[in-house]
């Protein structure tokens, strides 16, 4: 597995961060397909207009799970506008690469985690 993957995924794969459940979360985003593949639920608390917790549900491959994780640590502390602006390729680059066939899989996180801050908008504007 090594030999595909950067010592950055694999450090997030065997120690993934922000991995729980949030109670009370100001918002929850979900990505994925709990049937047939991977699948993630992200949760936030949001103070001021920034992410100020982030948790992680993810039910999938080595690759989610530590994209989901790197994910985490982009968007923590950050503006929800800021993170907003995270992309597929800001996560692989952060881990220091994916293989190829392993790339979609940075969708996973930057979609739920856009889809939990469209739902918090959503709330406090109505």
């Amino acid at each position: 597995m090594d030999e595909f993957y950067s010592e950055k995924a694999l450090e997030h794969f065997m120690s993934p961060r922000n991995m729980h459940a949030i109670e009370n979360a100001d918002a929850e985003g979900y990505y994925g397909d709990p049937k047939c593949g991977d699948y993630l639920i992200v949760f936030i608390k949001v103070e001021k207009e920034i992410i100020s917790d982030i948790g992680l549900l993810v039910f999938g491959c080595p690759a989610s799970i530590a994209t989901s994780s790197m994910a985490g640590e982009l968007a923590k502390g950050k503006s929800l506008d800021k993170a907003m602006e995270i992309t597929d390729q800001d996560v692989i680059d952060a881990l220091g690469g994916l293989p190829e066939h392993k790339q979609h899989c940075s969708l996973l996180t930057v979609s739920a985690l856009r889809n939990a801050i469209e739902e918090y908008r959503k709330k406090i504007t109505t």
